[in-house]
């Protein structure tokens, strides 16, 4: 069996089709959190003369969401939406801030049904739907941390058994970070995407001018989702969770590497291949020069490794790192491995059988069969599991 490399890569789209949010679901969440949104907007908060500033961030608002897997089983969809108070950062304190935006939430008698109890940094809406998917608006406070006129940053509410604190954060910097990565691409497919999608969807809407840019996907953005799902399947266990790469992790080394491939099989073998060059670093080696000069994921003569916030150098997405002998550091180059011989290098498996286990581990059996016609035409026999029959078997197997 011989698999065609751009009937895989169609493939591999249809697979991170599947497990992005559709527009009907993508149109429930933004009627959500933008009548939250009003809300919390509609509100009076001590000190305040200005409007709050409400955006969502997050793999939603980067195009690379997907539906979670929680237990061995698909949840509810994660939508994090950013609640900037318009107050100075050295004239109030975070509890104070997190409290102003979980009051108002408790004053509207649906969001008070919806509320969980108190999050380490953001106040959590579950939604529930008949069909049994669901989202989770994570509500975070925050306020402005800008040191210049063009600075988005903010310090978003923080609270651990010591009290609370502030942290800094920029998802608007950060999201026109990634849209500067992916704008050559997302030019390029812009309309025929719209095109498709008011064809699927022109309940939802009427025309190509509706459909929003949102739901437009880059084989950068379809690579994360891969990324992320296999991700996802691999450390779906209780006693692998807390070492699982972290999305933003995932999300920023991707766009470093993403050189505008214009087919999925090319853009996710290329950022994988990069960063299984660097899985040297986790024995004290030397990488490959050519990736050196990069300098993406760093390992510091201390010990401790170093992934920095493309628009905050001084945030260290792998501060971690270096904790329980390197373990997610470790974890992490495991985890790519298993993605290049389960996703990039599968081109080389020659049996049916096995290159289909191997896609439904990778992927989820479930998706994989229906999909697996792009690359497996039905005629192709996968063979079952070769059957043994002992006729003449030794004790204690044999029945006197």
């Amino acid at each position: 069996m011989t698999i065609d490399e751009s009937n895989y890569s169609r493939f591999l789209d249809q697979v991170a089709s599947e497990i992005d949010i559709p527009p009907g679901k993508y149109q429930d969440a933004v009627d959500r959190y933008q009548a939250v949104g009003r809300w919390l907007q509609d509100g009076d908060y001590a000190g305040c003369s200005a409007e709050l500033s409400i955006y969502p961030q997050g793999s939603f608002r980067l195009g690379t969401v997907v539906r979670p897997i929680r237990d061995g089983i698909e949840a509810s969809y994660d939508i994090d939406l950013v609640c900037e108070v318009p107050l100075r950062k050295g004239l109030t304190v975070p509890k104070s801030v997190k409290f102003m935006v979980g009051e108002r939430l408790r004053e509207n008698g649906t969001y008070k049904r919806l509320l969980d109890p108190e999050g380490r940094r953001c106040w959590t809406l579950e939604y529930a739907e008949q069909d049994g998917v669901g989202f989770h608006l994570d509500v975070l406070p925050a306020v402005p941390d800008a040191r210049g006129l063009l600075d988005t940053a903010i310090a978003i509410t923080n609270k651990t058994r010591a009290g609370y604190f502030w942290s800094a954060s920029n998802p608007r910097g950060y999201g026109a970070w990634f849209d500067g990565k992916n704008a050559a691409a997302f030019t390029q497919v812009l309309l025929e995407q719209k095109q498709s999608i008011q064809r699927r969807a022109p309940h939802i809407y009427a025309s190509i001018d509706a459909v929003p840019d949102q739901l437009v996907r880059t084989p950068l953005q379809r690579s994360i989702q891969l990324m992320k799902r296999h991700r996802d399947l691999r450390f779906n266990h209780h006693e692998r969770i807390d070492y699982a790469p972290i999305s933003i992790i995932i999300t920023t080394l991707a766009a470093h590497l993403y050189a505008n491939e214009t087919d999925l099989y090319s853009t996710l073998s290329g950022i994988v291949n990069k960063l299984q060059a660097h899985a040297t670093l986790v024995e004290g080696k030397a990488i490959d020069p050519s990736m050196a000069t990069m300098r993406l994921i760093q390992r510091r003569p201390d010990g401790t490794w170093y992934i920095g916030n493309p628009v905050n150098p001084d945030e260290n997405f792998a501060e971690r790192w270096h904790e329980d002998n390197d373990a997610r550091a470790r974890a992490f180059f495991s985890w790519v491995g298993a993605l290049q011989e389960d996703l990039v290098n599968i081109l080389g498996e020659t049996n049916p059988r096995f290159f289909k286990e191997r896609l439904n581990r990778a992927l989820g059996a479930a998706i994989v069969s229906k999909n697996i016609d792009v690359i497996m035409p039905p005629d192709v026999v996968i063979d079952a599991p070769p059957r043994i029959h002992i006729t003449s078997p030794a004790k204690p197997w044999r029945e006197e």
